[in-house]
């Protein structure tokens, strides 16, 4: 796990966390209960705030020091956690890793990488109990997470994230992690961008293809434009303009 702080100036922050209240008051208006958390992918194109966070000058170098230049934007959403308005317990939380039945399905051990999450925190959840996100630092190379047999208390290692406004935490999808119950005063809102390789499908409906004529070529690249389904595993410079733009800026980068 990678941790920026202050990768959002106050002012984004202000502008983010409006467009995502418009949102979610946008469905507790069509009846989405008030109490309950609130999930929502494919917010990309709903405003261009979101839109310009997909190559974030800030945060974009680290995801692709990581997984390299073959990448787009495969999975999107926002959560907002309000107040339960129930007194703190000690219940095991849901904890799990990311992308379902590639766990199951892929042999190999350490189950593969394959993708990571940056996450931008527009709520101040650097206090216990404002419905933290929760990890095991090093259980990445873990294919199995031991859990208290009677469901009370949390694995050993576990930790709250504690991120005040702003912050940028970035994960790997292998990482054991949870949200965890709001039992503060505090609405906790996050969004979440999840960056994978090119051939792997997108897990909502991501239906960003509006942006592309809007967009400059990484961004297009990074919202899923290509030349042809088979650019995806065999890409050429016009799949991938972001592997062109490191070629003529960080060779070192752009194999």
């Amino acid at each position: 796990m990678l941790t920026i702080d202050n990768a959002l100036a106050p002012e984004q922050v202000a502008a983010l966390s409006a467009a995502t209240d418009r949102i979610h008051e946008r469905h507790l208006a069509e009846g989405f209960d008030a109490r309950k958390a609130f999930f929502y992918p494919n917010f990309i194109p709903v405003d261009d705030l979101f839109a310009g966070l997909v190559d974030y000058a800030k945060v974009l170098p680290k995801v692709w020091g990581i997984l390299g230049w073959n990448i787009y934007l495969y999975h999107a959403h926002l959560i907002v956690t309000p107040p339960s308005g129930a007194p703190p317990d000690d219940k095991t939380f849901g904890w799990h890793q990311d992308s379902g039945r590639v766990n199951v399905e892929l042999e190999s051990h350490p189950r593969p990488r394959l993708s990571l999450k940056v996450a931008y925190f527009l709520s101040d959840t650097s206090e216990p109990g404002r419905g933290n996100f929760w990890v095991i630092p090093g259980s990445h190379l873990c294919d199995s997470l031991k859990l208290p047999e009677d469901r009370v208390g949390q694995p050993a290692g576990a930790i709250p994230v504690l991120a005040k406004p702003g912050t940028a935490v970035f994960f790997d999808r292998r990482l054991w992690h949870t949200a965890s119950p709001n039992w503060s005063r505090v609405t906790r809102k996050v969004l979440f961008y999840g960056y994978g390789y090119r051939w792997i499908r997108t897990k909502d409906d991501m239906a960003v293809q509006g942006l592309w004529g809007r967009s400059d070529p990484i961004r297009r690249q990074l919202l899923g434009d290509g030349i042809n389904a088979n650019g995806r595993y065999s890409p050429t410079d016009a799949d991938v303009p972001l592997r062109v733009w490191l070629r003529e800026h960080s060779p070192e980068e752009a194999p």
